[in-house]
């Protein structure tokens, strides 16, 4: 990310106003509720499956998919995971330096073409870098769970966060 003529690092900004939060802002045991939801679309499994190159047939074969335990096609998990951890961007990582990884995905329940999902979000951890003056490191729970409540995914993610007012190199 550019910084701007005073050298700061800059976050996302509207009209003036900085936007996301900062490591200061992350308390453990905190949850964001994520808004809005998104209804996955067949339109949106089919393309995102044949762009990921991901060619199994219970996500665009309705035939196939009618002789399978479900039934029906099933949405891409891959696609699930991408927009439940884009549903955690603007609380969670809008102004992070980095995303250090996922740990613990666990896909507990299908996703279906015509479904609506939410996401929350749980904060467990809230450190400083100990290599890295100025940012640190959150440690989050996430859940993607379907309109009825019924939780399909779980994971938890590290992200790299600067302190509000971090001027970096």
């Amino acid at each position: 990310m550019a910084t701007s003529e005073t050298g700061t690092r800059p976050g996302p900004a509207v009209a003036g106003r900085e936007r996301g939060n900062f490591l200061d802002d992350f308390r453990p045991g905190q949850v964001f509720e994520h808004w809005p939801g998104r209804t996955i679309t067949e339109a949106d499994n089919i393309q995102f499956s044949l762009l990921t190159m991901n060619q199994h047939p219970i996500h665009c074969d309705a035939a196939f998919a009618a002789r399978s335990e479900f039934g029906r096609p099933l949405v891409n998990s891959a696609l699930t995971l991408a927009i439940v951890t884009g549903m955690t961007v603007n609380d969670i990582s809008l102004n992070a330096i980095a995303n250090l990884g996922w740990k613990e995905v666990r896909l507990v329940a299908p996703v279906f073409p015509g479904d609506t999902i939410y996401a929350r979000t749980q904060v467990l951890e809230v450190r400083e870098s100990r290599s890295r003056p100025g940012q640190g490191i959150v440690t989050t729970r996430t859940e993607g769970y379907k309109a009825d409540g019924t939780v399909f995914l779980t994971f938890e993610r590290a992200s790299l966060m600067p302190r509000r007012g971090y001027r970096g190199p």
